[in-house]
């Protein structure tokens, strides 16, 4: 970490971390409440409809796409142009070590863009390293945990409102970093 962190601000670079997660139409449950004597129930469809998101946090900003399916090598280039869209820096994107992000195709994108984007893998089996890890476990605790929905656009609305709304509080994007004990 502190060898992409020297090389980033040697070299003037953004650091943006990229993670992904996924999230699906069976609820994550987390505490919820009841009368008292009453046990609380959660009426869920048994259906395992599911989204994922990717995500990039970086010091006071955080970008989301949500796809359906899985994540793969086009849906990871078409986010790393969206980053280098809304940035003026050159990029120094820290990921885990997911084959995804280690593809031919993504690859080779990075090496075309010229140096603008330098990728750097975090240890493996360390994610509480990577601060956007905290954005998931946030957005499943208090974004849409015990949601109980039955078609997918309803997930995708909730958890964009969710994630829009963190996007807005400075404060809790800055504690992800103090979770994951980084100071940037």
């Amino acid at each position: 970490m502190a060898r992409a962190q020297k090389k980033a601000r040697r070299e003037g670079r953004m650091i943006v971390f990229i993670d992904e997660t996924g999230v699906s139409t069976r609820p994550h449950r987390v505490r919820t409440w009841a009368p008292r004597g009453k046990t609380p129930v959660l009426r869920e469809t048994f259906g395992w409809k599911s989204l994922s998101i990717i995500g990039a946090l970086s010091a006071g900003r955080f970008l989301f796409r949500i796809h359906s399916g899985s994540i793969k090598a086009p849906q990871v280039i078409d986010f790393l142009k969206t980053l280098i869209r809304h940035t003026r820096r050159p990029l120094m994107v820290l990921w885990d070590g997911a084959s995804i992000h280690r593809a031919g195709p993504v690859r080779e994108y990075i090496a075309s863009r010229g140096g603008r984007i330098a990728a750097e893998s975090l240890p493996p089996y360390a994610p509480e390293l990577n601060p956007a890890e905290y954005i998931w476990s946030h957005l499943k605790q208090h974004g849409i945990g015990n949601l109980a929905v039955k078609e997918v656009w309803r997930l995708s609305h909730h958890a964009a409102a969710s994630l829009k709304r963190m996007r807005r509080r400075p404060r809790l994007l800055r504690s992800c970093f103090a979770h994951a004990k980084l100071l940037l």
